[in-house]
């Protein structure tokens, strides 16, 4: 059975810094791309970050430069660093792992970035 446990989310203030975490079971870790994903009510669902299994990363274009994807592979676990927290990345985010046709999703952690 798959499961995606994202953990890390919380309230912080603007300019403030949190750190996710996505522990991954169930699947070959190594082969996966991961990422993350978040969404506001009422909206789609947006791209934060990715990283291959290669390691290679790609960012949505909000979190350039503050946002950063690492994994690690003798945890099965997906991070993100975020610094510089504005309060447009109040969000739910998800962590997914895709592989070929495989796509799995995460509950969701809710991040909330007061002014």
């Amino acid at each position: 059975q798959v499961q995606l446990v994202e953990s890390g989310g919380g309230l912080v203030q603007s300019g403030g810094s949190l750190r996710l975490s996505c522990a991954a079971s169930g699947i070959i870790f190594s082969i996966y791309s991961m990422g993350w994903y978040r969404q506001v009510p009422g909206k789609q669902r947006e791209l934060v970050a990715t990283i291959t299994a290669g390691g290679n990363t790609n960012y949505g274009d909000s979190v350039k430069g503050r946002f950063t994807v690492s994994r690690d592979y003798s945890k099965n676990t997906m991070f993100l660093q975020m610094n510089t927290l504005k309060p447009e990345d109040t969000a739910v985010y998800y962590c997914n792992a895709r592989w070929r046709t495989y796509d799995h999703w995460g509950q969701g952690t809710q991040v909330t970035v007061s002014s």
